[in-house]
């Protein structure tokens, strides 16, 4: 396979002058770049993108780690993040996880490797231990409040926003409220629970642990979240959803099961993505697009650690 010595020999003119008219510099003649081009395509020569990255110290390349694919909640963040690397000339190397320790380092390792520019954890397994030992090969940005980390972040206050939801369910009339969440670990689902003790503290109502739902994360979900609820004897009379899809499920299951929304249970979402517009659920809109947007300028322009919260919106519709 010829290289660049090889060229400059059977062009007749110096390596240097093949490295110009490869990176296109302007102070080079027409019949050099002529026969530079001659002896390339004689020579069928492939330029190492590899060696041409190396030597600029980057790879146009940033990381995006995700714990699965078909979720539209991470579907959104990576079209944000997508869209914004397009912008930029940048492209995207995608990991999936499932939430899988060993998986989530692999991606660290590329980091740590110089095989990618900069890393974007959409929700993070690892912990901060491991996490920290890989800031100082490159920009590390998190979609959860990190403030307190040295990475950057673009994040939804959680505690806040579920307390608010609790509060508006609250004032609705409800007393018994529980919740569906997707894991029972993770730093967002930690803020939900304990936005859930102080709510259920503050309106002096005993914790049932049976009103709490977990591993909630696709429409077909619902269906066992309802199933759970016809099985007690004085079940919630409201749910906060953090999914959509998952309060879509819920709310056709009901349906299904003659059980009357709002009046019987009050459903509350999150996110507000299509099928809640389309099904009038009351949601909290987060910006989702607009988060991975964030999340690629903060991993593109790292030059030190940032943090953005992002302000939620509730959309009150039918369904409480």
């Amino acid at each position: 396979m010829a290289n660049i010595k090889d060229i400059a020999k059977l062009a007749g003119v110096s390596v240097t002058t093949v490295s110009r008219v490869l990176n296109n510099h302007p102070y080079v003649s027409k019949e050099k770049k002529e026969a530079v081009r001659r002896a390339i395509e004689e020579c069928n020569y492939q330029r190492n993108i590899n060696a041409v990255h190396l030597s600029k110290g980057e790879t146009l390349l940033i990381g995006v780690v995700v714990p699965f694919t078909n979720h539209p909640y991470f579907g959104l963040l990576v079209e944000g993040i997508a869209n914004e690397a397009v912008n930029n000339n940048y492209k995207l190397v995608l990991f999936q996880t499932n939430y899988e320790v060993n998986r989530e380092i692999e991606a660290l390792e590329m980091l740590q490797l110089k095989q990618i520019d900069a890393l974007i954890i959409c929700s993070r397994v690892c912990e901060w231990d491991m996490i920290n030992e890989y800031v100082q090969y490159g920009p590390i940005v998190l979609c959860e409040d990190a403030r307190e980390q040295n990475v950057s972040s673009t994040f939804i206050d959680h505690y806040q926003t579920f307390f608010k939801a609790l509060e508006f369910l609250h004032k609705k009339g409800h007393q018994k409220i529980g919740y569906c969440i997707g894991r029972k670990s993770g730093a967002n689902s930690q803020q939900r629970g304990r936005a859930y003790k102080d709510f259920l503290y503050k309106i002096n109502e005993p914790y049932e642990q049976d009103y709490i739902f977990y591993d909630c994360l696709n429409f077909e979900d619902g269906v066992q979240v309802v199933q759970r609820l016809t099985q007690m004897s004085v079940p919630p009379t409201a749910l906060l959803v953090t999914s959509d899809i998952v309060a879509a499920g819920i709310l056709t299951f009901c349906k299904e099961k003659g059980i009357s929304i709002p009046n019987d249970l009050a459903i509350m979402g999150f996110d507000n993505q299509p099928i809640a517009k389309i099904m009038h659920i009351t949601t909290l809109e987060i910006p989702l697009v607009e988060i991975g947007r964030k999340l690629f300028l903060q991993a593109k322009d790292n030059k030190e650690n940032s943090h953005e919260e992002i302000v939620v919106k509730l959309i009150e519709r039918e369904t409480v």
